[in-house]
């Protein structure tokens, strides 16, 4: 008897919801895993959802290095799925030219083809006649550039799903076809097993692979999984001369168009700057099986008027079928993974965002692994699904998004780009007096954030370029203010936990690689690791009571480090975590003269025995009673206030008051991010990440490694620090004031590719740009401190070389003096 005529079983340790290439992928690594008892649910066919619409574009080279490696193994995957299952993922390496028409597009592809350096993969920069060999078919009268990676290649999406399937199959996975999920039972918190068409079934796992029906799955566990579907277009043309089935794939991006050789003709598809949303996640219809949307030439027309002036043969060729497939996107354009943190066992893999056929080998094989070993095994901060609040999930936020989110794909991915849609969102109290004040506002977690303070008569927005934007100035007035004088920070944005309970000290050292059993008043600065002795998070603590403890951390990660913690408080203390976020704003005070600002507020002695550096106090500000924190992010003298949003707006009007013959100003985070570069100082999601160790980090000396206080990561990081890592942070400057960095760039040393950079800004106290950098050992050993400091290094900016000076020390105030 075939799997699908058996009886739907009553159990199963796995029960995946959704046949598409995710699903079956999911299904698949489980299975190779050893995890057999696998039971895979498609309300349809397998395929039937979007997959099988999908243009099945394979481009390894992503942002990131740890995007790229997970491309690189759906690659290596598909290339020997055929030989283990017998059944051809239709894949094929014919390799992609991507064309510039614009100057700005070509510095991108030059920056492009520098991180392929970085990362060890192939890539060739090309004149117009050398993209024209490679593509003949194309026009190249406008082409100013291009770039050849000879990697790329295309799959079938429906083949490679059913090779995954049986895969899956031949290693136990039982498949089962037309069963619709109707429910998602769980209790006290943890997934117990689903509800469906035919019956119930009990489950350890539950994994969400269901395509543009996953929020509503995930809404049955009451689970937020945010993503909206849009409407998706391409066509298929008739055959004709000098397209063949080696022909690469052909991108140009600033004509918003793909082109992939497909039976001797062409697809012709792409992402128009404006997207057409489509029903909400919860009015999906069913059944929609290789089911289609009707035909929109109007909406189309701006991908076919590109396709046509690239390609003039298309001119006087057929189209033989258009597609409207509707695909859903998530709010930031990266899909979600990962162990959702409402309920335990409650897995996600949705929201692929037009790339599932090229990531979801990769992403398949590292939700698996999340799951089998119980937290990820590798940096997937920027697709995990904590990044997003149950708010991300309303609907008409979700809508007026995506219709943004679709053409970002070909859209020059400038530095510090940001979103204009569906905002404002979230509001700082003080969001007002800084608008008023002229501020440029970015957006984190949804919190609007001032990112810089125009000056009178000029207009706060970006004018977006590679090289030194219009803002510029007007940030470093703030960095110097914040050098000189005072400057007030808007930092509402920042996470706020309040641990509490007879267990709190002792949850938290557990959880924290530095000692928090410190008076009351103190504050400590700390990493929080995984059992791999890479960072989950970086936070600073004070003990607020012999029972409190205030944890605060960056904007973006609440859900993540609240999950975290409360997944890794150990058994039996009585502990009580929860978030304080929104009951406080906090303002930042910064500079040599911000005790001078703040005394004439407060009757509390600032004074450095007083109120030493790392404590805290509560303390009034005008008519406000605040938590002052002395501590810095930026460098310089200064305090953070803690402030009950109710009392924010006065106290920020008292501050700008009390300041004013004192030359205070505003600051925003462009200010903070030179400033904190210049000092060296981590972030997590940038320099710190969950393949990122305190030892690559330098940051060693913030954790406990000299007391026996056992902590969570603690034998990895000995380990790693016994062995030698193989890459290590440093900070650089420019020794040049011209080029402008912004992240990503190649590091040479010696002329050869030696790591890449992380972070990048102006620092204009150093008078160049300056930022933290990998420096990786070129022959996989351990690299050394020594090996690190030796050699001459330069920067590839957009195909310029420039030389910088490294230094694994702060480039400003090493010794801390100004602080303190």
């Amino acid at each position: 008897m075939s799997q699908q005529s058996q009886p739907l079983p009553d159990r199963a340790r796995v029960v995946v919801i959704g046949g598409g290439v995710i699903g079956t992928s999911v299904a698949y690594h489980l299975t190779k895993l050893g995890w057999t008892d696998v039971l895979l649910l498609e309300q349809g066919q397998l395929s039937c959802g979007t997959t099988w619409h999908a243009a099945g574009l394979v481009g390894q080279l992503r942002a990131s290095e740890s995007g790229t490696r997970l491309v690189q193994y759906s690659v290596q995957l598909y290339g020997e799925l055929e030989a283990e299952t017998g059944l051809s993922a239709g894949y094929k390496q014919c390799g992609g030219v991507t064309v510039a028409r614009t100057e700005a597009r070509m510095t991108q592809l030059r920056r492009t083809a520098a991180t392929a350096a970085a990362y060890g993969m192939e890539c060739h920069l090309l004149s117009p006649q050398e993209a024209l060999e490679r593509y003949p078919v194309m026009q190249v009268d406008d082409v100013l550039g291009a770039i050849w990676l000879p990697g790329d290649g295309k799959a079938n999406p429906t083949d490679l799903t059913g090779s995954l399937a049986k895969g899956a199959r031949m290693r136990g996975a039982t498949i089962r076809e037309r069963v619709r999920v109707t429910g998602v039972r769980t209790e006290g918190g943890r997934v117990t097993g689903v509800e469906t068409d035919q019956g119930d079934v009990e489950a350890e796992v539950v994994v969400n692979c269901a395509g543009q029906w996953a929020a509503a799955v995930g809404a049955m566990a009451g689970v937020t999984v945010p993503l909206h579907s849009a409407e998706h277009f391409y066509v298929v043309t008739e055959p004709f001369a000098g397209v063949h089935t080696d022909l690469p794939v052909l991108r140009d991006p600033d004509g918003y168009t793909y082109f992939k050789e497909e039976v001797g003709g062409l697809v012709v598809g792409g992402f128009e700057p404006e997207a057409k949303p489509w029903v909400s996640p919860h009015e999906l219809p069913h059944p929609f099986e290789f089911s289609l949307l009707e035909e929109d030439w109007d909406h189309f027309s701006v991908l076919m008027d590109s396709a046509l002036h690239r390609i003039p043969t298309l001119h006087t060729t057929g189209i033989r079928k258009f597609y409207n497939g509707p695909e859903s996107f998530t709010p930031d354009n990266q899909f979600l993974l990962g162990e959702a943190p409402e309920v335990a066992g409650f897995f996600v893999g949705a929201g692929l965002n037009s790339v599932g056929i090229a990531c979801a080998g990769g992403a398949g094989r590292a939700l698996a692994e999340w799951i089998v070993e119980g937290e990820a095994t590798s940096d997937l901060t920027s697709v995990d699904i904590r990044r997003f609040a149950p708010f991300n999930g309303n609907v008409a936020w979700l809508r007026d998004r995506v219709s943004e989110i679709l053409g970002l794909h070909y859209e020059i991915p400038w530095p510090n780009r940001e979103m204009t849609t569906a905002r404002p969102f979230r509001r700082s109290p003080v969001h007002h007096l800084l608008e008023a004040a002229g501020a440029d506002f970015g957006s984190r977690m949804g919190w609007e954030r001032p990112n810089f303070f125009a000056p009178a008569g000029e207009e706060p927005v970006i004018e977006y370029s590679w090289g030194k934007q219009n803002w510029l100035p007007w940030s470093a007035a703030e960095q110097t203010s914040t050098r000189t004088g005072v400057t007030v920070f808007d930092q509402t944005s920042f996470s706020k936990y309040v641990v509490t309970g007879a267990g709190a000290e002792a949850a938290l050292q557990w959880l924290c690689t530095a000692d928090v059993a410190v008076p009351v008043g103190r504050t400590v600065y700390t990493g929080m690791l995984n059992a791999r002795g890479t960072y989950e998070s970086d936070v600073t603590i004070t003990r607020t009571g012999d029972e409190e403890f205030l944890v605060v951390a960056s904007a973006a990660t609440t859900v993540r480090d609240l999950h975290h913690i409360r997944r890794h408080v150990p058994e039996g203390l009585d502990v009580t975590v929860f978030d304080a976020t929104s009951a406080y704003a906090v303002l930042g005070v910064m500079g040599p003269r911000s005790r001078e600002l703040l005394s004439r507020l407060t009757t509390a002695d600032l004074g450095d025995e007083a109120f030493p550096f790392s404590t805290s106090q509560v303390v009034p500000i005008g008519y406000a009673t605040v938590r002052a924190t002395r501590i810095t992010y930026v460098g310089e003298l200064g305090w953070e206030l803690y402030v009950p949003a109710e009392f924010a707006v006065g106290v920020h009007e008292d501050l700008m008051r009390a300041g004013a013959d004192l030359g205070v100003r505003r600051g925003g985070y462009y200010a903070i991010e030179s400033l904190r570069l210049e000092k060296g100082y981590r972030a997590f999601g940038r320099e710190l990440t969950p393949d990122t160790s305190p030892v690559e980090a330098g940051l060693t000396f913030a954790c406990k490694l000299g007391t026996d206080i056992d902590f969570l990561g603690r034998a990895a990081l000995e380990k790693a620090r016994a062995d030698g890592v193989r890459r290590r942070l440093v900070s650089f400057a420019v020794d040049t004031p011209e080029p402008m960095l912004w992240g990503g760039e190649l590091l040479l040393r010696d002329g050869a590719a030696a790591g890449q950079v992380v972070s990048a800004a102006w620092g204009e106290t150093t008078g160049a740009c300056v930022g933290t950098a990998w420096v990786w050992s070129g022959d996989d050993e351990p690299v050394t401190l020594a090996q690190v400091r030796s050699g001459d290094y330069s920067v590839d900016v957009g195909g310029e070389v420039f030389p910088v000076s490294v230094t694994t020390r702060p480039l400003y105030d090493p010794d801390n003096a100004r602080i303190r």
